[in-house]
């Protein structure tokens, strides 16, 4: 047995965490790029892409969080990483952010809230997720999280497509 750091939350041997991450980084990213192009040409539907692009972001941040937390928990080995508790908080941080953002694109109008706030506090989350992202290849390139090595993970493979067959 791989006596790595396990991913708890999976399906088919395969961590779940990982599949759901790119979906609010996009997400996140676009709502920043489309804040830019409706500073650049103050088309309103750029704004209104922003808020949609956001609410977008937070759901599916919501959806990585709770599966990057069961993988937290579910192993001691993870819960003792630096990493690993500085991309949660810095993740949590981001999507607190976004909430903010959308709140007062939400409240005060999607064009009215974008400058100079929303676009600052979009532009503050995607620098965040440039960190929490390199914490996150830090901590499967480097620590190693849900990772299998050796003959124990073959073995697995083998059962999982025979299941399959």
């Amino acid at each position: 047995m791989t006596d790595n750091p396990h991913s708890t939350a999976k399906v088919g041997g395969h961590p779940l965490h990982p599949m759901i991450v790119p979906f609010p980084i996009a997400f996140l990213v676009s709502a920043l790029v489309t804040d830019l192009i409706h500073l650049y040409t103050g088309g309103a539907g750029w704004a209104q892409a922003s808020m949609w692009l956001l609410g977008a972001g937070i759901a599916t941040a919501l959806l990585a969080a709770v599966l990057g937390f069961i993988d937290f928990a579910g192993d001691r080995q993870i819960q003792r990483l630096r990493h690993a508790w500085m991309h949660m908080i810095g993740n949590l941080a981001a999507v607190a952010l976004a909430a903010v953002s959308f709140y007062l694109r939400a409240t005060g109008g999607a064009v009215e809230a974008l400058a100079p706030a929303g676009v600052t506090l979009s532009a503050v989350t995607v620098v965040i997720l440039v960190f929490t992202g390199w914490l996150g290849g830090e901590l499967v390139y480097r620590h190693r999280v849900g990772i299998e090595d050796g003959s124990m993970a073959l073995a697995r493979a083998r059962v999982s497509d025979r299941a399959a067959r």
